[in-house]
């Protein structure tokens, strides 16, 4: 994983170059450039696979095109076996060139071949023309922006505010050219909201299960595929258990890492679970006075994100990256995904089939903004790469042909996914309700005590040049009765919430800081719920 900066045209500026790439500083270890008339190149690489040889920005044997990228291929052994089999040779064991040499061979439809985690930037260093892709659900990111004769790209929003000219993305899933001057032309190369579309569903419980089963083990053991500790950001939930049980099995060197007030549901069953399988565990203390307006600042430098909760879920897992920089791990897996895919959220069993399939592909569209987007900043912000086995394509396109029925049955939500690994998975674990990250480590309501902030720091940094703070849609589309069309048209006539609104939300914050961190968290209804001491 890495940060990657470009400029491209006659006006590229080494000055303006350098300023970008230093803002991204942190997604790496070691800084590599190239710098020629018209084109400079960096980046930010952390060092993960062939550490000493892959070097970037990486240029192929015959000088006509370079590659700055950042991600993961997990299938790169098969992709060079195949393409040393059609006579080309490698210098390296890396994926990096596996990239280059793919597009090379195949054009644009190399993308169609690449399984992984990635976004990256292919330069015609003879016409300046780039070519630009990402993945097909946006767990990497890339962001553009163009001033008089330059075109600028880079990982965060963050490298190209300097410039003051609205930044754009490149959305989930699109490829396409761009040129110094002239549009960027991108288009789809997966299209997010056709997927699982005209295939069988699976409603047999039984298939969908052994299905689930083999999709996500596969998902989870290619992101294993590395030499280096990996650790599991584990919250005592039915997703990072999941994937902290096949670490343990499929990996011999793995940390459990978890954030959360001492009396939290989070730790206890984290505490439970890491001790039954004997693997290390670092848990992070945090009382809710610990976080502070600096806190919740550099939550917001970090992430760039524009939604409130988003914010907030960042702040509360700073601390977690934080940590492992300290241990030395650069490798993590997270359970972020599952709920937009296997039903974790009670909009989608409160509308029919077809406008919950609406809502999945909705919420699946737009991670890459929200879940995706914390995930990435606040990881890579400390050097950590996060990599999320739930969003694998196959296991994406998997859960859109399985039927609402088959997520929740019997009140009990991600039914198909507990169904699947019930034989492996604790029974504590397997019984234990949703509860999102934020509320069950405790730590949520402070962190909502600066909420009519936000909007405020998060312009101070220039991240409005991509687009302001806005209500949190999940909010929106309750108060609109889980109606989508409504909800989006909402947003957008009411972006931020009112004066009034943020004033409720700032006396209910206040309230709830003053009762006692044990009575809120383990009061009666919570200690028949958490079977964990």
């Amino acid at each position: 994983m890495c940060g990657i900066a470009l400029s491209i045209g006659p006006e590229a500026d080494p000055a303006t170059f350098r300023r970008m790439l230093a803002t991204l500083a942190a997604r790496g270890e070691v800084t590599e450039t190239r710098q020629e008339n018209g084109l400079l190149a960096g980046v930010r690489r952390l060092r993960v696979v062939d550490r000493e040889r892959a070097v970037q920005p990486w240029v192929a044997p015959d000088e006509r095109h370079l590659l700055c990228y950042n991600g993961e291929i997990f299938n790169h052994h098969e992709l060079r076996g195949e393409l040393t089999r059609l006579g080309y040779e490698f210098r390296t064991a890396g994926d990096t060139e596996v990239v280059l040499t793919a597009f090379r061979h195949w054009g644009e439809g190399a993308v169609h071949r690449l399984r992984g985690e990635y976004a990256f930037v292919v330069v015609e260093r003879a016409t300046g023309r780039a070519y630009l892709a990402r993945d097909p659900l946006g767990v990497k990111p890339l962001y553009w922006s163009r001033t008089p004769g330059c075109l600028h790209l880079a990982s965060e929003v963050k490298a190209l505010v300097g410039q003051n000219a609205p930044v754009s993305e490149v959305p989930p899933g699109h490829h396409g050219w761009a040129g110094p001057d002239g549009p960027v032309r991108l288009r789809p190369h997966v299209d997010l909201l056709e997927l699982g579309a005209g295939q069988p569903v699976i409603d047999d419980p039984d298939e969908a299960a052994g299905l689930v089963r083999a999709a996500l083990t596969d998902s989870i053991r290619a992101r294993l595929d590395t030499d280096l500790t990996v650790g599991v950001v584990l919250s005592g939930g039915l997703d990072s258990s999941l994937a902290l049980l096949h670490a343990k099995t499929l990996h011999p060197d793995c940390v459990a890492v978890t954030v959360g007030v001492p009396e939290s549901p989070d730790v206890a069953y984290a505490r439970r679970l890491a001790a039954d399988l004997g693997v290390p565990h670092e848990v992070i203390e945090v009382r809710p006075r610990d976080i502070r307006l600096a806190d919740v600042r550099e939550a917001i430098r970090i992430s760039e994100l524009t939604e409130y909760g988003d914010i907030i879920n960042a702040v509360v897992t700073v601390p977690i990256f934080r940590r492992l920089r300290e241990l030395g791990v650069k490798v993590v897996l997270t359970g972020d995904g599952s709920d937009e895919l296997f039903g974790g959220y009670p909009m989608y069993h409160q509308v029919g089939p077809e406008r919950s399939r609406r809502l999945f592909l909705h919420k699946i569209r737009n991670l890459c903004r929200t879940e995706l987007q914390r995930v990435d900043r606040v990881s890579m912000g400390h050097g950590v790469e996060a990599r999320v086995p739930f969003l694998d394509l196959s296991v994406v396109e998997l859960a859109m042909r399985l039927p609402l029925a088959l997520k929740l049955r019997d009140g009990q939500e991600k039914w198909i996914v507990r169904r699947a690994f019930a034989d492996v998975l604790p029974d504590y674990i397997r019984r234990r309700p949703k509860n999102p990250m934020s509320y069950s480590s405790g730590l949520h309501e402070r962190a909502r005590l600066y909420k009519p902030l936000f909007a405020r720091l998060h312009r101070s940094f220039g991240y409005d040049l991509l687009e302001p703070v806005r209500r949190d849609f999940d909010s929106v589309l309750t108060r609109c009765g889980n109606d989508l069309d409504r909800a989006i048209a909402d947003g957008l006539a009411r972006p931020d919430y009112t004066v009034l609104e943020h004033a409720r939300d700032l006396v209910g914050a206040a309230k709830w800081n003053t009762v006692p961190v044990v009575r809120r968290l383990v009061g009666p209804r919570a200690t028949r719920r958490t079977p964990v001491r």
